[in-house]
């Protein structure tokens, strides 16, 4: 079994990709940045009179990616549980990293998921963010 998933329920892709791709037991999910669902504004962000990124709240925006992979994975048939790899990338690492090492430890407790974390320049939207994960789905989801 294979299929496409796309849900209202996770914010929109910000190019031609679903939001998670079934193949077997196994989940891909695109990557998940903190946009929120319906209005893809960025939680944090303050940005000044010219429009220019001034600074941002990591801590939510960590919070609303969680909220985000949780909605694709739910949309999917799968739970936070069925996890077993998450890529994260993170545009300030020195800056970003203690505390989201503190959140994921607090999010994903009980979840064995491998996990990547890499220091990148820049993603596609002024966000400091962004997760790729991929699940196996349990005989309960299938």
């Amino acid at each position: 079994m294979s299929g496409v998933i796309r849900t209202d329920a996770a914010p929109a892709p910000v190019g031609a990709y679903p939001h998670a791709r079934r193949v077997g037991d196994l989940l891909f999910l695109s990557g998940v940045g903190p946009r929120q669902p319906g209005s893809n504004t960025i939680p944090g962000n303050v940005h000044d009179a010219a429009g220019q990124l001034v600074e941002y709240d990591f801590e939510a925006q960590c919070r609303q990616v969680f909220t985000n992979v949780r909605a694709v994975l739910e949309a999917s048939g799968g739970a936070w549980t069925d996890l077993v790899d998450i890529t994260v990338f993170l545009t300030d690492m020195q800056r970003d990293f203690a505390s989201y090492n503190r959140l994921y430890a607090e999010y994903f407790a009980g979840v064995d998921a491998c996990r990547t974390t890499l220091g990148i320049t820049a993603l596609p939207t002024p966000i400091a963010i962004e997760l790729k994960c991929v699940a196996a789905l349990t005989a309960s989801t299938r």
